[in-house]
């Protein structure tokens, strides 16, 4: 099943490469939801998170007839996705000095904004005063790690990538991920504490 899935994947990418613009369609409604998590967890504003996923998939377009097969096209596109997340955060940053997520670190609510697992990274939210102050916390935490360490967190807790997945969109070993995935949720959970106090819990 998940052989016939990627062999459709296939035919749909060499089809869209020939101008086929259905088959693009196809493949942007398959991804653009995958798109727009990671963009989410790594800027934290939906109108934001929106204009650089459709940015993503300009970007697709554009390139696509020189996507070679050498990684799978979800691969490809999730290092787009990335990149392009990186550059917005870092002309945002040139921008202004606030924080680019300040909005959301002040309280503001983000609907089903879960991003980076409280329970996936050794905390307990019973033990703190609310999930919404939790998540803000976590936040700050959050940005005082490097990008490096910030992405690694998010394409690993938050899209669920396998260690090889990672390896391939950061292009970069299997054995640097590991330990660079490593030492982030180590600075991440030496950084949250001493918000959260006893709700971390440090394995």
């Amino acid at each position: 099943m998940e052989e016939e899935k990627e062999d459709r994947e296939v035919e749909l990418v060499k089809l869209a490469q020939q101008g086929d613009r259905d088959a693009f369609r196809q493949l942007v409604e398959t991804y653009q939801r995958k798109v727009y998590g990671i963009c989410i967890g790594m800027l934290k504003d939906p109108d934001d998170s929106m204009d650089v996923s459709q940015e993503v998939f300009i970007k697709v377009y554009r390139y696509l007839e020189k996507f070679n097969f050498e990684s799978s096209f979800y691969t490809w596109l999730y290092r787009i996705t990335v990149n392009k997340c990186i550059d917005f955060i870092r002309k945002q940053k040139r921008k202004r000095e606030v924080d680019y997520d300040d909005g959301i670190l002040r309280g503001d609510d983000v609907e089903g904004d879960d991003s980076i697992l409280p329970s996936r990274l050794g905390i307990n939210p019973d033990k703190v005063y609310g999930r919404k102050e939790l998540r803000g916390k976590m936040l700050e935490a959050l940005e005082t790690l490097s990008e490096k360490h910030r992405t690694i967190l998010i394409l690993r807790e938050v899209e669920g990538l396998a260690y090889d997945e990672i390896a391939e969109v950061l292009q970069i070993s299997k054995g640097t991920v590991m330990s660079r995935l490593y030492h982030a949720r180590r600075y991440f959970q030496d950084a949250v504490q001493e918000y959260v106090g006893d709700a971390l819990e440090v394995s």
